[in-house]
């Protein structure tokens, strides 16, 4: 079975005797540039830019409008010949620069990546947060029970401070 384009990417392929093949092998590259090592700007943008850079990209946020409108969640490319769009597959990750962490399609929605520079998250919700001080050793205390008491409300605080347990 002959097709014209590739499974995953709908890349335009090549056949002997087509015409204007460089057409096709450019369309196939620049959406090939559009995806390696993926970075986009924002995925909270529904308009585009006055202005992009060549090559600037960004995952379509919901209510699209201008050039963008029915584009909700496709990869926008501004290109020499104006927006090029990719609708994202399963298991893509893309840096988003203003998020500063990579989202990562799941076949319905994008959703953010687990591991960010804030924390780690499940579920939506930080787990994990910024490292704090770490608590020191008993010590003192007249009797073991105030010095126990002491220990186990330092290392509750701890973990509140990193996000291990609700405050």
């Amino acid at each position: 079975m002959m097709m014209d384009a590739t499974f995953r990417w709908a890349l335009p392929q090549l056949f002997a005797g087509q015409a204007q093949k460089e057409l096709f092998h450019n369309e196939a590259l620049t959406r090939i540039d559009m995806l390696l090592h993926g970075a986009v700007a924002s995925a909270d943008e529904s308009a585009p830019p006055e202005v992009p850079a060549m090559g600037d990209c960004w995952i379509v946020a919901a209510e699209a409008e201008g050039d963008w409108a029915g584009r909700e969640g496709a990869v926008a490319c501004w290109t020499e010949g104006g927006w090029r769009f990719v609708v994202p597959r399963a298991g893509l990750s893309l840096w988003v620069a203003d998020r500063d962490h990579v989202m990562a399609y799941d076949g319905a929605v994008w959703r953010d990546a687990a591991v960010r520079q804030e924390g780690l998250y499940f579920g939506g919700s930080r787990v994990v947060g910024a490292r704090g001080t770490g608590i020191s050793d008993p010590s003192g205390g007249v009797t073991v029970d105030a010095e126990a008491r002491s220990a186990i409300g330092a290392i509750l605080n701890a973990m509140r401070t990193h996000g291990l347990i609700d405050p």
